[in-house]
């Protein structure tokens, strides 16, 4: 099955000379869905993964399931004040501006092997404060999982500076 083909891809969005890789229409084909998860759950299932650490939404769509199929906990990633009691936040920054993310402070375990996982790979900004939540925690980021890598954007490169491993479905 050729996942990118059920992957809409709309120009000039954000903005004009952009194009945004929407990854909906490829959660909305449930043999695609099922595809991606399929393949995801097979690399992790004999890696002994505590947790699944996903940033909202799509990462939670594909990480919930992900949990789910392989008996592991979810641990949500959030922009700042959307989560429930004691967090802990890291800000990463994007083009001129910045923002923080949290997670809960109870979420992972000192020692505990996480995977983080979104849909898409593109400066690597969000995930490189997400992985430094994760070792806040005493966390130990095993990979960070991603359906679609824009290589264009540097995101692979900026996570393995930081010593993290990087696995994608596919890269453009």
């Amino acid at each position: 099955m050729d996942l990118r083909a059920l992957v809409r891809t709309i120009p000039d969005y954000p903005s004009v000379g952009h194009t945004y890789y929407d990854l909906t229409t490829l959660l909305l084909d449930g043999p695609g869905f099922r595809a991606v998860i399929d393949e995801l759950a097979a690399r992790y299932a004999s890696r002994g993964i505590g947790k699944f650490a996903c940033m909202e939404w799509r990462g939670f769509v594909i990480g919930a399931a992900l949990a789910y199929r392989l008996g592991a906990g979810f641990v949500p990633i959030r922009r700042l004040g959307k989560l429930p009691g004691e967090t802990i936040s890291r800000v990463h920054e994007f083009g001129h501006t910045s923002e923080r993310i949290e997670m809960s402070v109870d979420a992972i375990g000192r020692g505990e092997t996480v995977v983080l996982v979104d849909d898409m790979l593109a400066t690597g900004a969000v995930s490189e404060a997400a992985a430094r939540l994760i070792h806040d925690l005493g966390g130990k980021v095993a990979e960070c999982c991603f359906v679609h890598d824009l290589a264009s954007l540097g995101g692979r490169a900026r996570l393995e500076q930081r010593g993290l491993q990087v696995f994608t479905l596919w890269t453009d």
